[in-house]
């Protein structure tokens, strides 16, 4: 029934009444049949009820009034919802995470009894607090994964940032997958393969070797497009660590240490813009000691990411999955008698002798051991490539092939 319908019967009803009309069950009846037209019909008890209400007010009183009740138990104190909106605009103000979960988070210990997630987000909503998001692809829709237990995989990504002087920097964060503990989180103003190499080192040696490390197809993390190893690839390969590449542009692979730089940088923006590369260390190690031990994650159920990765135990990489990588070079010594051969993405020149200047040669390498043969299959040197140095020196003045003539002619 529409509302016209509606006032067109109270006013019928009404107006009958104002005529003098004597009120009773036959009265409404034939009320009822002379608003019949309008498709309304009213019963004694409603027009009593309208009637009732004209006597105190009028015709504005036929308006309809609020169903709001008169009183509400259960409401949340004014003082508790202060305190929502205080820790909102606090937690707001620091570049933290400031959703109704969180927010619930903090406030054990500032209210005697805390409101539900639900109730709190009513109290932003109601105050305008929440903004209305963009429809978004359904979760439904992506293939989630989770490492089951701590350092069964890491993952490593690097991230743009810059200073106050609009100097423009990077930012190394590596994570663990199943309890998102923020391993590592570092500025450099480009970072390097050995800067990863490094940094990963440093990770292990704090929070034990994981099964598995996941990243994209930059440089600094694959040697694949210059049909080689980085640094990185060579030392995991050693520690029977597994080493696993994204889809090349699918950043989604790599989705939780995305979504952290997306939290890193909401913080960071909130901060004083750092002046040196210093400065913006010291507001990571500021933010990754808060995500670590503070902030409750909500893929977590609430828990610290600390606490996520202690309560459980610790994933080992397998030894028995670090195969040797063997191939075979073809090569010639140049005039200078060294020989050229790339290492863990780094090019290093190995000492043979003069003697040899503009002989084909063949490298068969295992890894980063070394023998140089000649085409004979003579053994003209072995040894084990130095990563630190780019020339490899003979280490003094006999050769192997002072070696092998002294046996050919004690032979």
């Amino acid at each position: 029934m529409s509302q016209d319908i509606v006032e067109a019967t109270k006013t019928e009803v009404v107006s009958r009444w104002a005529w003098g009309a004597t009120w009773s069950t036959r009265w409404c009846s034939r009320a009822a049949g002379r608003a019949s037209w309008l498709g309304a019909t009213v019963s004694p008890k409603a027009g009593s009820m309208l009637v009732a209400r004209f006597r105190r007010g009028g015709y504005p009183a036929l308006e309809p009034g609020s169903r709001r009740p008169r009183s509400c138990p259960h409401q949340v104190r004014p003082e508790v919802q202060a305190a929502v909106l205080e820790l909102r605009h606090e937690l707001s103000s620091a570049g933290h995470d400031a959703g109704a979960q969180t927010i619930a988070h903090h406030l054990v210990g500032r209210v005697d009894k805390v409101p539900s997630v639900t109730t709190i987000w009513r109290i932003l909503s109601r105050q305008g607090l929440i903004r209305p998001e963009p429809h978004k692809r359904p979760r439904g829709s992506y293939k989630r994964f989770e490492a089951e237990l701590p350092n069964e995989m890491w993952q490593a990504d690097t991230t743009h940032w810059q200073l106050a002087d609009r100097t423009d920097v990077e930012i190394l964060n590596l994570i663990d997958d199943h309890s998102r503990l923020v391993l590592a989180s570092v500025a450099l103003l480009s970072v390097k393969a050995p800067d990863v190499h490094g940094i990963f080192i440093s990770a292990t040696e704090n929070y034990g070797l994981p099964a598995a490390l996941l990243c994209d197809n930059a440089a600094v993390f694959s040697g694949s497009p210059r049909r080689g190893k980085v640094v990185l690839e060579a030392e995991l390969e050693r520690l029977g660590i597994r080493c696993i590449h994204s889809t090349p542009y699918h950043p989604q692979t790599c989705g939780k240490v995305e979504r952290f730089h997306q939290t890193l940088k909401r913080f960071l923006v909130r901060q004083a813009p750092a002046q040196s590369l210093a400065l913006l260390q010291l507001q990571l190690d500021a933010f990754r000691d808060y995500y670590n031990q503070h902030r409750p994650h909500r893929a977590l159920g609430g828990s610290s990411p600390v606490a996520a990765f202690n309560s459980r135990l610790k994933a080992k990489p397998d030894p028995s999955q670090s195969p040797t990588h063997f191939r075979v070079r073809k090569d010639k010594v140049d005039r200078f008698g060294r020989v050229t051969l790339r290492y863990l993405g780094r090019l290093h020149h190995i000492g043979l002798g003069l003697v040899y200047k503009n002989r084909p040669v063949r490298l068969l390498v295992a890894g980063a051991h070394v023998r140089v043969v000649t085409e004979e299959g003579s053994l003209l040197r072995e040894l084990t490539l130095d990563p630190t140095r780019d020339y490899q020196p003979l280490g003094g003045r006999t050769l192997f092939r002072d070696v092998v003539r002294q046996a050919s002619t004690m032979s």
